[in-house]
């Protein structure tokens, strides 16, 4: 740890890297204050308490990741899940529509019309999911007295449809610059903001719920727990299968190359956050229906408590369902086999071709199960230990915990490669072992 504080210090030793840090702050700053502008003709005090009482439903798992701004009715409600969203659609579209997945393959040209593609798929999301909100709070002010909405109608809708797809549009913006001109990915960045700001007010809550009959030992378990589970995080978000690679030698006039040995690192959980954002959406409807009074959705909601064995079974099974379907969808054995082919490399007693991609999808199935283990752990346990604390798992979740250790392992990575390209020492500091930049000699 001292090293790594050392090594943060030679931040200021380069100019590019600290006008990236400088910009990236700069521009999260913007997200933050946006969070807190409200949407015209609304109350939000009124949808705060609302979504207060949803909080373990499928509004409250939005608001987490839209940093407060849903509880708001801010401009930034939707958040940047649109993009995600559309994202996930895109890839798994290239399964079942072939041009798609051409673009993939066709390189830096491809990759940017698949990113345009990905923005006209969030304004279309965004539109959706903006004209819903606007129809939710124009239905929650018709029922209560004072209600959210101060003139429902054609016009609310309108507004607030335009006020926020374009403030999704902004956030979109503001993560795509993030990443060019900042640190990190810009994206992931915000979701990370979004999370990390709500602490403040979760410790609060929980303080003002349990005033009087805090238990200190309770208390420092708890911590302690989260400091395992962040340790168990940053273990396996780094954990790879190496698959050992030998390049074949090749004579180029009186030069000899290739030869030389590699490895194909496979990461051990493939599929990210992707299962439990979606395994918790799926499981989380039933307390909306619930909210919204639909018939059968009170039982529904009580079978799935959450915190219940029966939610923590179905949860664990969603799990490990889409970690293997998305692992199976964004990660393609025949590709990899087919460049290794093209690059006269091969895995030392595995033919090259058919025998390769069966060879390395049967060791992606086994990693993935151990990452799906690894994910519904992580997942599951924190939403256990905080149903049996009386906290709210909203924010207490392991998906949380994920989001924010992997982005800030992700930061730190970055950071230190600049530095290291610029011959500075990494982050940790010297005598570590790690790769240090090549210097000129000297003369």
């Amino acid at each position: 740890m001292a090293a790594t504080l050392a090594g943060i210090s030679n931040f200021h030793k380069v100019p590019e890297l600290r006008r990236r840090v400088i910009f990236t702050l700069g521009m999260l700053a913007v997200y933050r204050i946006g969070v807190f502008v409200s949407i015209p003709g609304v109350d939000r005090n009124a949808m705060h308490q609302y979504v207060a009482k949803q909080s373990g439903g499928l509004l409250g798992f939005f608001n987490m990741f839209s940093g407060g701004a849903l509880a708001q009715l801010s401009v930034f409600a939707l958040g940047i899940m649109p993009y995600i969203s559309a994202s996930i659609i895109l890839q798994l579209g290239g399964m079942v529509y072939k041009p798609i997945d051409e673009l993939r393959k066709e390189g830096e040209q491809g990759r940017r019309r698949l990113d345009q593609y990905t923005r006209y798929g969030t304004i279309a999301l965004s539109i959706f999911q903006s004209f819903g909100i606007a129809k939710l709070a124009e239905g929650i002010s018709a029922g209560e007295s004072g209600g959210i909405v101060i003139h429902p109608g054609l016009g609310f809708q309108l507004m607030t449809v335009l006020t926020l797809t374009t403030g999704t549009a902004f956030l979109m913006w503001i993560g795509e610059q993030i990443t060019e001109r900042g640190v990190s990915n810009g994206i992931s960045l915000l979701i990370f903001a979004s999370i990390i700001t709500g602490i403040p007010g979760f410790i609060g809550g929980y303080i003002s719920a349990h005033s009087g009959d805090i238990e200190p030992l309770k208390v420092a378990a708890l911590l302690a727990f989260v400091v395992g589970a962040i340790a168990v995080i940053a273990f396996f978000e780094n954990g790879r299968r190496q698959i050992p690679i030998v390049y074949s030698r090749r004579q180029v006039g009186r030069r000899v190359y290739g030869g030389q040995e590699a490895h194909l690192p496979l990461k051990v959980n493939t599929a990210g956050t992707i299962p439990p954002i979606f395994a918790s959406s799926l499981l989380s409807f039933p307390s909306t229906l619930a909210s919204l009074n639909i018939p059968g959705g009170q039982l529904l909601s009580q079978f799935l408590d959450r915190g219940g064995w029966l939610f923590s079974t179905g949860y664990t099974l969603l799990i490990f369902f889409f970690c293997y379907f998305y692992t199976n969808i964004t990660f393609q054995p025949v590709d990899v086999a087919e460049n290794l082919k093209k690059q006269q490399a091969n895995i030392p007693g595995i033919r090259p071709g058919k025998q390769t991609a069966d060879y390395i999808y049967r060791v992606v199935q086994r990693i993935t199960f151990g990452g799906a283990m690894y994910v519904a752990a992580v997942c599951v346990i924190p939403i256990i230990v905080a149903d049996s604390m009386g906290m709210s798992t909203a924010r207490f979740g392991g998906t949380s915990l994920m989001i924010v250790v992997g982005v800030a392992l992700d930061t730190v990575s970055q950071i230190e490669a600049h530095l290291i390209t610029r011959s500075y020492e990494g982050l940790t500091g010297p005598g570590a072992g790690r790769i240090r930049a090549r210097r000129l000699p000297e003369g």
